[in-house]
């Protein structure tokens, strides 16, 4: 069936908004060597920040994407048909020693996608930027040990490639999924290649890049509070919607890694020291929030200036106050043009939830989107099927799936993604899968 996808209005700058965008160039520097400075307090903008500016100031090589037989193989993830997709995440592609081979490869993907539409799936969410690395030859970011077993190691044919075109024989859309700060978790990868950006910051003799990254309990993650960083991540996602015949792109629900404030406090004095005299600093949170506004609008500018048909999501977490701590902009998002195309928080409770309910937060989130041009889509815990997980509030039905898609598509959604592909045909989910088919 073919389908075609909404059109989307592009994000409008205004005069007030270019001053902004002008103000943080000059104070960020051309080099982008300090951290963002802004006088203004944040505030939920009716236009995303400094758009033109992230996207203009980054570039990605690309390659021509073949378009043969584009008519038949055209993906159904659009907005007269629901999304209904699933997470595939690294995990799920990690190959043992003895699956290295294309052929294995090639096997295990065709697999998923046959799984994936035998269940009426007609999106595939995959992980294809998980560590600051890439499952497809990237000149930004070292190719994935998930695939090869070795960071930096690459293989003789494109993984993310094969699995596009497997997708769209079946008519399945492809987002490629990337998680934009996380470098290493402090165990795994368990070695970083010597071309990981990282790597190449901690070993030169520059001293100017050394707070491009953060470390937080062990865990090593970009810094967005730097234009260079964020021109290195606008530049990966430019990267995949210019090589890559793939119909979005989402990031995931990691942002600034804690609330806690001493891990960047350099960077916030940094910012409060560039300040002109007489300016008033805002918080370190709301400055955090800027940074990654900054960014979302910068990749929203640059997806679209590519192909304006490609959609560009978030998935954050479910709980409104966490989201917050984390500096994720949840009204900002889902209210202004020029930040996102959806919105896909990732509701992994159910209706029993002791203390949030997923009827309750179906409808906050709902409400939260208030753009027309923001699509809303419903994450479905599906691993916590048929489990006791949440003190058991699982446990009292066997139709708790079917009865959440029934309960969004009452509230007027765009679709539902379910978390993940392993638990399809797993035994615990099996009774749920098999109900939730029924509405699918």
């Amino acid at each position: 069936m073919k389908i075609k996808l909404k059109r989307l209005i592009a994000p409008c700058i205004s005069a007030a908004v270019l001053a902004l965008c002008i103000a943080v160039v000059s104070a960020a520097g051309t080099g982008g060597k300090k951290p963002y400075a802004d006088t203004a307090a944040h505030t939920v903008a009716t236009n995303a920040p400094s758009a033109a500016n992230e996207a203009e100031n980054s570039t990605a090589p690309t390659r021509q994407v073949s378009t043969e037989n584009a008519e038949v193989n055209e993906p159904s993830n659009a907005v007269s048909e629901e999304i209904r997709g699933i997470w595939i995440p690294y995990m799920t592609l990690t190959l043992k020693e003895n699956e290295r081979s294309e052929e294995a490869f090639k096997a295990k993907i065709d697999g998923i996608i046959s799984v994936c539409a035998a269940h009426k799936i007609n999106t595939v969410i995959i992980q294809v930027r998980p560590f600051g690395d890439a499952i497809y030859p990237s000149v930004y970011f070292p190719f994935s040990h998930i695939i090869s077993g070795t960071q930096g190691k690459s293989t003789d044919y494109d993984p993310l490639e094969y699995i596009v075109s497997a997708a769209h024989e079946h008519h399945i859309a492809v987002h490629a999924w990337v998680n934009p700060f996380r470098i290493s978790t402090g165990t795994t990868p368990s070695q970083l290649a010597d071309s990981n950006p990282y790597m190449v910051w901690k070993n030169d003799d520059s001293k100017e890049n050394d707070r491009y990254t953060l470390a937080y309990n062990g865990a090593i993650y970009y810094n967005p509070a730097y234009p260079a960083v964020r021109k290195l991540i606008i530049d990966g996602i430019r990267e995949l919607a210019a090589n890559y015949d793939i119909d979005g792109l989402q990031l995931d629900d990691y942002f600034y890694p804690s609330e806690e404030t001493d891990y960047d406090k350099a960077d916030y004095e940094s910012y409060v020291k560039a300040l002109s005299d007489g300016s008033k600093a805002i918080s370190q949170q709301e400055w955090r929030k800027t940074n990654i506004n900054l960014l979302i609008a910068g990749i929203h500018a640059a997806v679209h200036a590519i192909n304006d048909k490609l959609l560009f999501g978030i998935s954050p977490q479910c709980s409104f106050e966490n989201n917050d701590k984390i500096s994720a902009d949840i009204a900002s998002w889902c209210m202004a043009e020029g930040y996102i195309d959806y919105i896909c928080p990732q509701l992994y409770v159910s209706e029993n939830h002791p203390t949030a309910p997923f009827d309750e937060l179906a409808v906050r989130w709902k409400e939260t989107v208030k753009n027309s041009n923001v699509m809303l889509l419903y994450g479905l815990g599906l691993y916590k099927a048929g489990t006791d997980a949440d003190n058991g509030s699982w446990l009292s039905s066997d139709s708790n799936l079917r009865n959440q898609i029934e309960m969004i598509r009452g509230l007027g959604c765009d679709g539902f993604v379910f978390y993940s592909y392993d638990y399809l045909e797993a035994n615990a989910t099996n009774k749920e899968v098999r109900n939730a088919m029924a509405v699918i």
